[in-house]
């Protein structure tokens, strides 16, 4: 094992919201390319015909793909929210430490509410379990 010395920035700071959230917001955008190509694999099946789209839409019916789809919701939504947070700061407004923190929290409480809303809509409003 070498002996190199360790990166200067693992020792100068801690792990703070600010940075989990930059890193959430980077893995649900990689969640997002990945359910891209559900979408688009579920598109082209609707473009090839019944037999193709028949088999499409079994799949998807399946709990865990309905689990995988949940997951991609919220990433969209999350990823959205913490967008438009990231605008608000492009603007020069929440800056500050106490207003980049509050920000955090009302960005959370959104996607909570958001995503809660939107999974009821797919999956409950419409009578699937």
């Amino acid at each position: 094992m070498s002996s190199r010395p360790t990166s200067p920035h693992v020792s100068i700071y801690r792990f703070m919201y600010t940075m989990a959230m930059s890193i959430a917001h980077r893995i649900t955008g990689v969640i997002l390319t990945l359910g891209l190509l559900l979408l688009v694999w579920w598109l082209m099946a609707l473009a090839t015909g019944p037999a193709a789209y028949e088999g499409a839409s079994r799949l998807l019916a399946h709990g865990l793909i309905k689990l995988l789809l949940a997951g991609w919701v919220l990433s969209f939504v999350y990823h959205l929210c913490n967008g438009i947070r990231h605008l608000t700061w492009d603007l020069g407004f929440g800056l500050s430490k106490h207003e980049a923190r509050q920000s955090a929290w009302v960005t959370l409480l959104a996607v909570a509410v958001i995503t809660a809303l939107l999974l009821y809509l797919a999956f409950v409003a419409r009578g699937q379990p």
